[in-house]
């Protein structure tokens, strides 16, 4: 069913429950949606599609809004498939629609389709083009590597609505009731993330203009308070810490490296630090790598493997330096029954990475905290506050 939130736009978008991990590695408990939006007017603009798992449902969806009428646009602004995987079937059925994106938007379109069914009825825009729908005009904002090289975003300027692609987006199917902020901050830090610079350009073309309702491609429309969410992707994209504390991440064999991290743990909350603890050996990395950037200090706990590093922080931080992480204090608790290496490895993953400050000491731990590496964890549980 298409769900109107004004006169003349409607919703129609799908839920997916079905889904149990986005992109093949993010996990989504509550789902996620695929916004899809059609603006009607004297022409109607369809403003993307939908991930090909619902192109069905979100075909009839389309059908219901059109109330008979035939679509005159389909605004493409993100080629990746979740948004762009029913393109093929809508053409198909829609044979007279004009297909609206920029110039890197085609060549993708025909890496997923036969570029005969878009090549004779496609509109190329650029930066600041225009397009009359009657009383609404389209005004193309081009987004490059946000966080695609063709994203562009739409702003309507009579009803003063932008559509944001993956802007402002978060996991979760709009049927569930959850807070906005945990899932969009996980969303966009391991999705966007890397791309800060690219966002920061796009946030100073949206500050020229009047925005009233903030249209995603994922989760719910914002229509309130967008002053709240547009300074959230100001900090996240500037790489800016949400809060002071501390995240205690750790990667444990047997339980005693796990042991020592929960021990720090205790020391800052007793201190009236706030903390905040991850065991990447079964909590989600997603999560792992936004609560990374949520604070403005780490600590990484882990044991020595093979002579190196144990695997699970080695992904973490890994996928840390894939999000460009930056710009926070990073202490170090290594634990090794004969040859302590871990802190050398993390060490090395994390020194290519601007602004990081690594904090002493490094805590060693032979096997299990004793009384000298209990005194050295005080040192840096001094050091973390």
């Amino acid at each position: 069913m298409s769900v109107i939130f004004s006169d003349s736009i409607k919703y129609i978008g799908c839920n997916d429950k079905t889904i149990d991990i986005f992109e093949s590695q993010y996990p989504v408990p509550n789902g996620v949606s695929y916004n899809s939006y059609v603006i009607m007017d004297e022409k109607i603009a369809v403003m993307d599609t939908a991930d090909p798992r619902v192109t069905d449902e979100w075909l009839a969806n389309l059908d219901e809004a059109l109330e008979g009428r035939k679509p005159d646009y389909l605004v493409v602004q993100h080629m990746e498939p979740d948004h762009s995987g029913s393109i093929k079937t809508f053409l198909e059925k829609y044979k007279d629609t004009v297909v609206v994106g920029n110039a890197k938007t085609f060549p993708m379109m025909g890496q997923f389709m036969d570029s005969a069914l878009f090549e004779n009825r496609k509109q190329v825009v650029a930066e600041g083009d225009t397009l009359s729908l009657g009383s609404h005009t389209l005004t193309f904002v081009m987004a490059p590597m946000v966080h695609w090289p063709e994203v562009m975003v739409t702003y309507e300027s009579s009803e003063k609505v932008l559509f944001s692609a993956d802007g402002f987006g978060k996991f979760g199917a709009l049927n569930v009731d959850e807070p906005w902020i945990d899932e969009a901050r996980r969303y966009y830090l391991n999705i966007v993330g890397k791309y800060g610079a690219s966002v920061q350009g796009l946030l100073k073309k949206a500050g020229g203009l009047d925005i009233q309702t903030i249209c995603p491609l994922h989760g719910p429309v914002l229509t309130e308070n967008l002053g709240y969410y547009i300074d959230l992707y100001d900090k996240w994209s500037s790489y800016k810490p949400e809060e002071e504390g501390v995240l205690v991440v750790s990667a444990s064999i047997h339980g005693n490296t796990k042991k020592a991290a929960l021990s720090l743990v205790e020391q800052l909350e007793a201190a009236g630090v706030k903390t905040m603890f991850i065991d990447v050996c079964r909590q989600s990395m997603s999560e792992a790598v936004a609560r990374a950037f949520y604070f403005d200090k780490m600590v990484c706990c882990a044991s020595t493997y093979d002579g190196g590093l144990f695997p699970p922080m080695q992904d973490f931080l890994h996928h840390l330096t894939a999000k460009a992480y930056q710009s926070r204090k990073v202490g170090f608790v290594e634990n090794g029954t004969w040859a302590p290496q871990a802190a050398k490895n993390m060490k090395a993953i994390l020194e290519p990475m601007k602004n990081l400050e690594f904090l002493e000491p490094v805590v060693t731990i032979k096997s299990t905290l004793n009384a000298e590496s209990t005194a050295k964890l005080s040192e840096l549980a001094a050091a973390l506050k």
